[in-house]
């Protein structure tokens, strides 16, 4: 016998475990039917990527499972009604922005979890993360239930919407209007159908290995962390599934936008936030500012003109941008002349993409 067998019995916790299937075992081989189920599936991700009529009927928590959607799909014109309901409500670009980015990149496709279907950022544990700024998020949550509320009062029974899709149409709107800003028309494709999750079927256990330590797409740092900035960031792109050329439009979007952590000004290289321009590339390839770490922190950075005045402050992840060969050369297309146009229909592609990730109900994905 091994230590680990010993522990059966000498272990107080074990040995009751132990005993009661000793006594029932009828209980142990359920036990051990359910244990064996979850380590041959635990890798396939959310239930609704099951496949066959072999499936079983029962919906395990682990298993990530969503209701069945209590509304009708949204048509065009619900769509475009929603759009104006939310931008007439005077929510920033930035929250709407940051809210459905935080909601959507939680996604991995390790094991095919996380993203904005079910919208799990109102419930525990997403909802008291250091990195989704649980009172600001509460904030801009209340703000999106007073419009879902006055829009399902408007519409005849079963054609509301749910919070899942508010949240990510929220954030689609904001980037078209933030386009419509800079003078570009740009239409961000927005597939309706998401549902909203209950506290019943989530799983706070499991949920909580989602959190990120760090978050560079909104230039959150994380405190004490042994690995730099950058290297966070580029594995987190990893788990979205980001092209190089995706990283960059998204990270510089975001930016431009005002989508940062705590509203701060760190990396938004921008004299216009909540406007799609390519202000962010310019800024941070312009030959005539000086960067150099701040006295105080090392990872943070201060862009200085020639006489020395502060221009920006800025991150390691802001300025891999411009020390990386291959990011330097996606950075350098997008603040081009006429790299702006370029770079609002990527900015726009990448975030249809990144808010499509958990969607295995529609027939278009595979992954």
């Amino acid at each position: 016998m091994l230590t680990t067998d010993v522990a059966m019995r000498v272990d107080p916790d074990y040995a009751r475990i132990c005993h009661r299937f000793l006594q029932h075992p009828e209980e142990f081989a359920d036990a051990f039917a359910r244990a064996w189920y979850k380590l041959t599936h635990r890798d396939m991700g959310p239930i609704t990527r099951y496949l066959g009529p072999e499936v079983a009927a029962e919906h395990l928590i682990w298993q990530d499972p969503l209701p069945e959607p209590a509304e009708a799909p949204l048509d065009a014109d619900a769509v475009g009604q929603l759009k104006s309901r939310v931008l007439a409500a005077g929510i920033p670009v930035a929250d709407l922005v940051w809210l459905a980015w935080s909601c959507a990149s939680t996604f991995r496709r390790s094991d095919k979890r996380g993203g904005a279907n079910g919208a799990r950022i109102r419930l525990e544990p997403q909802n008291g993360w250091e990195v989704n700024e649980p009172h600001r998020l509460a904030g801009l949550l209340a703000r999106l239930e007073e419009i879902r509320t006055a829009f399902a009062s408007s519409r005849p029974a079963g054609h509301g919407v749910s919070l899942a899709d508010l949240i990510v149409l929220a954030g689609t709107a904001a980037v078209e209007k933030a386009a419509a800003d800079a003078g570009h028309e740009l239409r961000v494709p927005f597939t309706p159908g998401r549902v909203d999750a209950t506290r019943e079927h989530t799983d706070i256990d499991g949920f909580s290995h989602l959190e990120p330590t760090a978050d560079g797409f909104r230039n959150h740092l994380g405190k004490d962390d042994t690995l730099p900035a950058e290297y966070r960031l580029v594995d987190r792109a990893d788990l979205l599934g980001l092209s190089a050329r995706e990283l960059t439009a998204l990270v510089g979007g975001l930016r431009t936008l005002g989508a940062t952590y705590q509203s701060s000004d760190l990396g938004v290289l921008t004299a216009r936030p909540g406007v799609l321009t390519n202000d962010w590339y310019v800024n941070l390839l312009d030959q005539d500012t000086t960067w150099t770490p701040t006295a105080h922190d090392p990872a943070l950075f201060e862009g200085r003109d020639a006489r020395g005045s502060l221009r920006w402050t800025a991150s390691r992840t802001d300025l891999v941008f411009g020390s990386n060969a291959e990011l330097r050369a996606l950075a350098e297309v997008y603040a081009s002349a006429g790299g702006e146009q370029q770079f609002a229909t990527d900015f726009a592609a990448a975030w249809a993409k990144v808010m499509d990730l958990d969607r295995y109900d529609l027939p278009s994905h595979h992954s």
